[in-house]
């Protein structure tokens, strides 16, 4: 009786040895199986739990240093009415307060806070509330049209605080956190969850926000991000401010899986200069440029993109082609001229016009740079010096346009004045925050008149004002062709 029982013991233990031998094999081979049909090989992939990434650190990190942000601003508009114009002519602009919310990052423990420039556009008041409930006043430190980033301070200490990470490091389909105040207070402090979908995108700006330089190389995730969450934190699994959460592409105004924000590379140098100079040292190359692609082959005449990058003897589309060169700019005097393809800056490779945009914005005026650049077929190297650019009244942004008060003037086309019927006028080209736009006037006007005197080139514009003892008067026709009339105070 005892030998049969151990002779069934035996038995059992060895039909289990075998059966986990087949086990054994079977899980051994299971990243590699042979299909069938195409005898391909398909690769499976252990989904385990620790193969998923432990978020909560981060999470309840960046939380604490996210912060709701409600702002008063003024909105200016014209009554548009038929019957007002035929009684009493061309509307004064109007103003009205209107109320607007949206998000702020803490990055320093004694108040200073990121945000989006479009939140804190024309604010009157500005009040934040912590994750801790408290509420305080905020004041604009500095904007920046140009990329979307202001800092505001709040009068407070040992504030918790997100540290810069390094957004170039950031990977395709890395995890990252969003955070932020969708749809306004209720909702604040709100975490939301996805990945790195793309690196280096651009997108049309909101026509309302009139800038007369766009830098653009925004990340893109599908963490949810909705009104209200402009100004938050991208934050990376370690718990590092990665990006400012600033935009979504959307036909019906709410997430719609994309989603996207400024750099942190960009945001650290911009809150820097706001910090150490109260405005933004903007450096300029002095160049226009266009990416290699089919279209640009057939405008310099070449039958296909693979015949140009041929004859240019280019290895790649990476790179852009330079169309004109700024006389006196930073790359003119430095020896760069049109029909240079742009390939580097200090070793960095250049692949788009936005690639260089970044890159040079993280220069200060004075800064100096190598710039690879192909030119008849051969590589070449040019030292250059950055020169500035600035926003202040009469300083020349670009070749024949000039600042003026929070917009870009140019002399106005043949074909722009022969469509309003004007025989000389200066174009407003943009318009940002400043007295202009508070004023009254708008992207595509032409200004005729300034102080009752006739203006034919930007320059007029800019020494009639400097004339002016107290204030300036404008006098001009709009883009849709209706008269237009306003003035400010100098001061």
């Amino acid at each position: 009786m005892k030998k049969g029982f151990i002779t069934v013991l035996l038995s059992v233990l060895l039909s289990v040895l075998a059966a986990y031998g087949v086990l054994k094999a079977a899980t051994v081979n299971s990243d590699k199986v042979a299909s069938p049909v195409t005898n391909s090989v398909t690769k499976t992939v252990n989904l385990a739990d620790t193969d998923y990434p432990d978020l909560t650190y981060a999470a309840e990190a960046a939380v604490e240093a996210v912060v709701y942000v409600e702002v008063t601003a003024t909105q200016q508009y014209q009554i548009d009415d038929p019957f007002y114009r035929f009684f009493f002519g061309e509307s004064v602009p109007q103003s009205r307060q209107v109320q607007g919310s949206g998000s702020g990052v803490i990055i320093r423990p004694d108040g200073y806070i990121v945000t989006n420039n479009h939140v804190v556009a024309n604010a009157t008041k500005i009040s934040v509330t912590l994750n801790n409930n408290k509420t305080y006043e905020a004041t604009v430190i500095g904007t920046d049209p140009a990329t979307d980033i202001a800092l505001i301070k709040i009068d407070a200490q040992g504030l918790a605080t997100l540290p810069f990470g390094d957004s170039d490091k950031l990977r395709l389909g890395e995890w990252v956190l969003a955070v932020g105040s969708p749809m306004g207070y209720q909702l604040r402090g709100t975490i939301t969850a996805g990945i790195v979908s793309a690196k280096g995108r651009q997108m049309a700006h909101d026509p309302r926000e009139k800038v007369s330089l766009q830098i653009e190389s925004f990340i893109q995730t599908d963490a949810a991000v909705n009104p209200g969450n402009s100004g938050g934190a991208l934050v990376n699994k370690t718990g590092e401010l990665v990006g400012i959460n600033t935009a979504i592409v959307s036909q019906t105004g709410s997430y719609s899986g994309y989603s996207f924000a400024v750099p942190v590379n960009i945001v650290k140098k911009i809150v820097g200069d706001l910090i150490d100079f109260g405005s933004v040292k903007r450096a300029v190359l002095g160049i226009q440029m266009s990416d290699l692609t089919e279209a640009l082959a057939k405008n310099l005449e070449y039958d296909s993109v693979d015949d140009m990058t041929k004859k240019m003897k280019l290895s790649s589309l990476d790179g852009v082609y330079i169309g004109e060169v700024v006389k006196g700019g930073s790359a003119d005097k430095a020896g760069v001229k049109k029909g240079d393809v742009l390939l580097a800056i200090d070793g960095a490779k250049m692949k788009n016009g936005s690639a260089v945009q970044v890159k040079v914005n993280s220069y200060h005026p004075g800064d100096k740079a190598k710039l690879t650049i192909l030119r008849e077929g051969k590589e070449k190297t040019i030292d250059v010096t950055f020169q500035g650019s600035s926003t202040e009244t009469g300083t020349v942004v670009a070749d024949g346009e000039i600042a003026f008060y929070g917009a870009i003037l140019k002399e106005a086309p043949k074909e722009t004045l022969d469509k309003l019927g004007l025989k000389s006028g200066v174009l407003v080209t943009s318009v940002s925050t400043g007295k202009m736009l508070e004023a009254g006037a708008s992207e595509g006007m032409v200004i005729t008149y300034v102080n009752d005197q006739a203006v034919t080139k930007p320059q007029d514009v800019i020494d009639i004002a400097k004339a002016a003892k107290r204030s300036v008067y404008v006098e001009g026709v709009t883009a849709n062709g209706r008269k237009a009339f306003f003035g400010f105070g100098k001061e």
